[in-house]
């Protein structure tokens, strides 16, 4: 395994982090693996060097978070892994059920804080921005929870290169410091964030945490073959996952695939290897969410991590990719999931 310090801070995080979210109950999401299946994942990524895991209140409404909290209480001592989580989509109906009110992020970091069985998070994130809550109001209240020890730094997902600038800059002038990571939706069938919120975090010097680096299972060619050659579980995803559905497969899609495809045969590589090969390749990503259902997915992972792409090989995979507009990953038009009206 390789670590990358995150952003401008001095901690260590493994290039590769386990996205919790594929763990909880199948209530949430019907391709969701539960229980004790879910603790040996975080044993396996354990078994190969990983100490970044990535998870939040609103996965399986809270289940996600125990699984990880029982696991790191099981399998490691707390000191050697580094717990991220995310706060901001609705966790009930009703008034202050969601958001990034003071109110909900004090009640929300002490909930996830007794799910996850520690003292404190490493890495305490912004799901998606409150566009109710004053930005001041979130900032503010994001890092009453640092000082209060609850949690030792503050991350950013699904946002806007315009809000972050806002956000980072509030939290500098008022604390010094300001945000350490921003989780970004990024592969290479969607790069739209290469435009100005990848090269702001370079300006800057905060880390780059993508995701849906195969884009649900686009990129490995899971969705093209259909049922063909899956496990079990992945072909309960490929068939339920209403959000990769929605998200992935357009004719721009296709022709990217297309391109992988040619790119991987000639190396001789599985597709998903070489798609998270390239995002590894710039400068800005420290660590790349993988959100594994099988062991192989794991394997696949940690070995993109030592097949470099050959400058020719870059052009050829960037070179088909089409701009498009902002994909909506907020869970929001995919799932249905709206925060309650305010």
């Amino acid at each position: 395994m390789q670590y990358r310090r995150l952003g401008s801070s001095g901690l260590e995080v493994s290039r590769v982090c386990l996205g919790m979210m594929s763990f909880g109950v199948t209530g949430w999401q019907p391709w969701v693996v539960e229980g004790d299946e879910g603790v040996r994942f975080v044993r396996l990524a354990l078994d190969r060097g990983i100490n970044f895991f990535d998870t939040a209140d609103f996965y399986s409404h809270g289940v996600s978070e125990e699984i990880l909290g029982r696991a790191v209480r099981e399998l490691v001592p707390r000191d050697e892994v580094v717990i991220a989580t995310k706060v901001g989509l609705p966790m009930r109906n009703g008034p202050n059920g969601s958001g990034l009110s003071r109110k909900h992020i004090m009640h929300a970091v002490d909930a996830s804080l007794r799910r996850l069985q520690t003292d404190y998070i490493d890495l305490y994130q912004i799901h998606k921005w409150d566009p109710v809550t004053p930005m001041e109001e979130t900032v503010e209240a994001l890092g009453d929870v640092v000082r209060a020890g609850k949690a030792r730094y503050l991350g950013v997902s699904n946002t806007a290169a315009w809000q972050l600038a806002l956000a980072h800059c509030h939290r500098r002038h008022r604390a010094g410091t300001g945000f350490q990571s921003v989780q970004a939706q990024y592969n290479l069938t969607y790069r739209e964030d290469e435009r100005e919120l990848i090269p702001f975090c370079e300006a800057v010097g905060l880390g780059v945490v993508g995701y849906s680096p195969l884009a649900r299972g686009w990129l490995a060619g899971t969705r093209r073959t259909g049922q063909a050659g899956l496990t079990s579980r992945e072909a309960k995803r490929a068939a339920s996952d209403a959000k990769g559905l929605h998200l992935y497969g357009s004719p721009e899609d296709e022709a990217v695939l297309d391109q992988l495809t040619s790119v991987a045969e000639a190396r001789g590589a599985p597709l998903a290897q070489v798609a998270m090969s390239w995002i590894h390749a710039h400068r800005a990503v420290a660590s790349v969410i993988v959100g594994a259902m099988e062991e192989q997915h794991l394997d696949h992972a940690v070995a993109a991590l030592e097949l470099p792409l050959s400058a020719e090989e870059v052009v050829r995979l960037e070179q088909v990719y089409t701009p498009r507009p902002v994909k909506d990953d907020a869970m929001r038009v995919a799932l249905g999931v709206d925060p309650p009206s305010r």
